[in-house]
């Protein structure tokens, strides 16, 4: 399966993330992506930039080194109510924007039913496009619930390549992945395939996900990074 676009990539912007905009698209375009998505830690993640950094995305163009940028954010779920951590104008005006539970922003004293909800509720606002990295078992929910919401509210699911690292601090991530994939193909819901890259080396690094896509016989026509014509429709603007 070739991918064309990383959905989930940050810059030194994010704070705990080491390489630039033209950095990230370099490197982009050296594993042969056509798209990029730059998605900034949201305000309330610890070290990362503030509500003016994303109001302000207008300025920056969205091509570089022949990619096409998405210029988006990362925001913070903090509570079973899926409260998110930017104004809805700020994320409807951006170009993506992948929402994701952060120990940092969430805490870990919630059950397995507030989980559920938390995700639930976030994905009914229309302008969350991706719910990102739902594979931390440090956080259990009801993988069914998720993937019927997602089919219901037009949400992609995220594999993030990240995740399956052997140092990421997420906990059982490809057993819950492979749950989460298989209840995709049950109920043909599409997914979408982010680096979560904090360094340009990292940006379009697809090894993991690769492998499971494959390990579990994954169509590619529930693969909106395979085709870009195919994930535009999930995009804010553009």
């Amino acid at each position: 399966m070739k991918f064309i676009a990383d959905t989930h990539s940050h810059t030194i912007a994010s704070g705990h993330a080491y390489s630039t905009i033209k950095e990230m698209a370099a490197a982009a375009k050296e594993k042969g992506l056509k798209a990029l998505a730059l998605t900034e830690h949201a305000p309330e993640m610890p070290g990362t930039c503030g509500l003016y950094y994303f109001q302000n995305l207008d300025v920056v163009p969205r091509e570089a080194c022949g990619i096409r940028l998405l210029m988006g954010a990362e925001v913070n779920i903090m509570d079973p109510d899926g409260t998110i951590d930017l104004p809805e104008k700020t994320c409807r005006d951006l170009d993506i924007v992948v929402a994701s539970i952060h120990l940092p922003c969430y805490g870990s004293d919630h059950t397995e039913a507030e989980n559920t909800r938390a995700y639930v509720e976030t994905m009914k606002k229309p302008y969350v496009n991706i719910i990102g990295h739902p594979d931390d078992g440090r956080f259990p929910f009801d993988y069914e619930v998720l993937v019927k919401t997602a089919k219901e509210t037009g949400t992609l699911l995220e594999v993030n390549n990240s995740s399956m690292r052997p140092q990421s601090s997420r906990v059982g991530t490809r057993e819950n992945i492979l749950t989460m994939l298989d209840l995709c193909k049950q109920y043909d819901v599409p997914i979408t395939t982010g680096s979560d890259a904090h360094v340009d080396v990292d940006a379009g690094n697809f090894t993991n996900v690769a492998e499971i896509l494959k390990y579990c016989g994954f169509p590619e026509d529930l693969v909106v990074t395979a085709d870009y014509e195919r994930l535009k429709s999930y995009l804010n603007n553009v």
